[in-house]
C-alpha cells in the first residue's frame, strides 16, 4: 500500500478516521464473546458493578457489558462515534473524552474495558488515568478481535486485504506493562462473525488503513478480495461464520 505520509502522520489519520463511518462501523464490526468479557472481569479483586468502556466507539463492547448486568459508562473522543453509541444505547451514560484525560472521578469504577483501541493511546498518561478512576483491586481489560489465521482461507483473505489492522499488544511478542498495575495476563477466545461476502467486505472497508487509502487503492483491494472470496466454497453460499480470535489482556490495579 502506498505511503500517504510519515508513520506519525499516518497513525494520526488512522486514529481519527472512524467518526465519518460511525454508522457503517456500528453495522459491520463484530461484537465480543461473553466468555472474554467475563474473563476480563474475573481479574478484579473486588465485585465488579461499575464499568467504564474507554474509547467506546459506537458501543460494540458497551452492549456486551450491559448485557452482563453491569452499570456501564462510555467514554469516546469522537463526537460522531459517541452520537451513534447514544442512538443505539440511549440509557448508557456517554461522555466525550479521551484515555489521557478521563472525565470521571477518582476511584469511581471497578473495571475499565478497552475494545480495539489501546494501541491508539499514549500509554503512560492513559494508564495513569485508568489507575486513577479504578477502585482498589479493580481491573483493566483490553480486547482485540482479529482474523483466525489458523484457517487457511482466512489467512489468504487476510493477506489480500492486508490493511494493517492493529492488534496492538494482542501478540505474545508485544508485552504490555504499566506502572501501578500487576502483570498482564493474556487469554484467547474463539469467536465468529456472521457475514456474507458483501458484509465481510463492508467490515474490511471500516478498517483504518482502508479508510485513509486512496479511492483507487481501496477499490482495487476490495475487488481482489471479492474475487478470492467467490472461489471459497465456505463463503460462496450466502451467509457464513467468519472465524475470529478475541485476545484479552488484563491486569489488576496494584
Amino acid at each position: 500500500m502506498s505511503d500517504p505520509g510519515t508513520d506519525a502522520e499516518l497513525r494520526a489519520r488512522r486514529a481519527s478516521s472512524f467518526g465519518g463511518q460511525a454508522s457503517a462501523y456500528a453495522r459491520h464490526r463484530p461484537d465480543y464473546p461473553r466468555t472474554a468479557l467475563e474473563w476480563g472481569m474475573s481479574g478484579a479483586n473486588r465485585p465488579v458493578r461499575d464499568v467504564l468502556d474507554l474509547a467506546a466507539g459506537t458501543g460494540k463492547l458497551t452492549e456486551g457489558l450491559v448485557a452482563l448486568g453491569r452499570s456501564v459508562t462510555a467514554v469516546e473522543p469522537d463526537p460522531g462515534m459517541l452520537a451513534e453509541l447514544s442512538r443505539r444505547l440511549p440509557d448508557v451514560p456517554a461522555l466525550l473524552g479521551k484515555a489521557e484525560d478521563i472525565p470521571l472521578p477518582d476511584e469511581s469504577v471497578d473495571a475499565v474495558f478497552v475494545g480495539q483501541a489501546l494501541h491508539w493511546f499514549a500509554l503512560a498518561p492513559a494508564f495513569e488515568q485508568i489507575r486513577r478512576v479504578l477502585r482498589p483491586g479493580g481491573v483493566v481489560a483490553a480486547l482485540w478481535n482479529h482474523d483466525d489465521e489458523s484457517v487457511p482461507w482466512v489467512l489468504e483473505f487476510s493477506r489480500l486485504v492486508r490493511t494493517g489492522v492493529s492488534r496492538g499488544f494482542a501478540e505474545p511478542d508485544q508485552p504490555l506493562r504499566a506502572d501501578g498495575f500487576g502483570p498482564f495476563e493474556r487469554e484467547r477466545f474463539t469467536h465468529s462473525h456472521r457475514r456474507s461476502i458483501d458484509s465481510l467486505l463492508a467490515t474490511v472497508a471500516t478498517h483504518s488503513l482502508l479508510l485513509v487509502a486512496s479511492d483507487e487503492e481501496r477499490e482495487r483491494r476490495l475487488a481482489e478480495a471479492r474475487a478470492y472470496l467467490e472461489t471459497v466454497p465456505h463463503a460462496g453460499t450466502g451467509e457464513f461464520d467468519y472465524p475470529l480470535v478475541t485476545t484479552v489482556l488484563r491486569a489488576r490495579r496494584s
